[in-house]
């Protein structure tokens, strides 16, 4: 078991061969399943996160076509797909698929998995969403003669799912809590809960995402003047390279002072200014990784989850600790727009505030709707940290 990049494969697996070869010209110059996913992957280099999710989509289907199918992705038939889709439910033998521990271990460590445990349903028609538009790419490409996924029953489509990964104020509580009663015995303990208290401020009251946390910086902070007084914004160029502007609330900017005088910083920032949006423990100006990020917030959620299974034993609060350990940096995300929409947040804001848009070409400009959204979203969402 190993990554695509590190993956020998004999000619009989690699694709060389394979029965879905398409027999016309290609387009591309792979000639084995590994380089015409190497190729679709290239055309997503210049967005880390996309390029990412899309790999690991990819390198499940091929390893499972390997070494549970013994064939090589080009030889799949659709009813590969229909035993696919079983298997990304409850991925079997766990020691040959699922990373033991729970740690995520680097894509060069011996005891690396594709997996980190069974896909919900949401997460399983995303994989295959994902593999139909590599799969009718490389049909488009002429590597592929067609796309066994194309034959797939299609559903009448119904209304779009209810976001599920989020936190209810309770278990957003309970996080709070958890952050508020970190230990602050040595300058170092500081410098880890104040780093904690902001990551965790910006993920909820920016709604950002965890790769536009790495790649952005304080200088995106900036002050507008308005008819009734001033008010922050963030830019942030988040997912696909887009620009969006995030309301900056009070409490928000007053973290923001808050962190940057910790590290003894002047307490607002300049324009342009590259000083990360997270920086390392120790004094280094140098942004955090999303691995390091999604490690930090995942502690936080672990140990959240440990404080509720010790305070309530009974199977709700078992529940709830298991559901904490299931958050990720995305729920906090998600919790953001959850809480926002539940607070009577138009839904236009909401849509604005998190990127799922284009912005217009006007959107450099602040006007009346934008003054409404900044102020619908300071009202919605609040932390109100207790002051150490």
């Amino acid at each position: 078991m190993a990554p695509l990049d590190m993956l020998q494969l004999p000619s009989e697996l690699d694709g060389s061969l394979g029965a879905n070869r398409a027999k016309c010209l290609s387009q591309i110059t792979a000639d084995k399943d590994i380089e015409a996913v190497a190729a679709w992957l290239a055309q997503f280099a210049d967005s880390p996160a996309t390029f990412s999710n899309y790999r690991k989509e990819a390198e499940r289907l091929l390893l499972w076509a390997v070494f549970e199918r013994g064939k090589p992705l080009s030889s799949l038939a659709n009813e590969d797909f229909l035993a696919y889709r079983v298997f990304l439910m409850d991925p079997q033998p766990t020691d040959r698929w699922v990373q033991a521990g729970g740690k995520r271990l680097s894509r060069a460590h011996a005891q690396w998995r594709p997996f980190a445990g069974p896909l919900s349903m949401a997460s399983v028609r995303q994989a295959l969403v994902t593999l139909n538009v590599m799969l009718s790419w490389l049909v488009e490409a002429g590597y592929l003669a067609g796309n066994p996924l194309a034959l797939s029953r299609h559903r009448r489509r119904h209304a779009a799912p209810r976001v599920t990964r989020y936190l209810d104020n309770n278990l957003w509580a309970e996080v709070v809590a958890t952050i508020e009663a970190l230990p602050r015995d040595t300058r170092r303990a500081c410098e880890r809960a104040d780093r904690i208290r902001w990551l965790f401020s910006l993920f909820y009251l920016a709604g950002v995402r965890i790769s536009e946390v790495a790649n952005n910086t304080m200088g995106g902070f900036f002050e507008r003047s308005t008819s009734d007084g001033s008010r922050w914004w963030l830019d942030i160029i988040g997912k696909g390279n887009k620009q969006r502007l995030v309301p900056v609330s009070t409490e928000l900017m007053a973290e923001l002072i808050r962190y940057r005088r910790s590290h003894d910083l002047t307490s607002l920032p300049y324009p342009g200014e590259m000083t990360p949006l997270v920086l390392p423990i120790g004094g280094r100006n140098v942004p955090l990784k999303r691995a390091a990020l999604h490690e930090i917030v995942k502690e936080v959620f672990n140990l959240t989850a440990q404080r509720a299974a010790l305070s309530d034993p009974s199977p709700g609060g078992q529940a709830r600790a298991e559901r904490l350990q299931q958050a990720s940096a995305h729920w906090l995300r998600h919790t953001a727009g959850t809480h926002m929409a539940n607070a009577g947040v138009d839904l236009r804001f909401l849509r604005d505030n998190l990127g799922h848009e284009n912005l217009t070409t006007s959107s450099g400009y602040l006007h009346s709707e934008d003054d409404a959204r900044h102020q619908a979203t300071t009202t919605a969402l609040r932390i109100d940290w207790h002051q150490p």
